[in-house]
């Protein structure tokens, strides 16, 4: 790995993280919240499978 890819995936990571602190402030039904995170956390899967170059 060069280190342009292990910057790009924690950058993701980071993000990755970030917005699930901002979805568990949201004041949003337990069930939304739910669902937000399982989108965000997929999107950051296949994101970090982007830089891993799996896709």
């Amino acid at each position: 790995m060069v280190p342009t890819t292990l910057v790009g995936i924690l950058i993701t990571f980071l993000v990755v993280v970030l917005i699930l602190w901002l979805v568990q402030r949201l004041p949003v039904e337990a069930r939304t919240r739910q669902i937000i995170q399982i989108i965000v956390i997929v999107l950051g899967i296949i994101s970090l499978l982007k830089y891993l170059a799996v896709f």
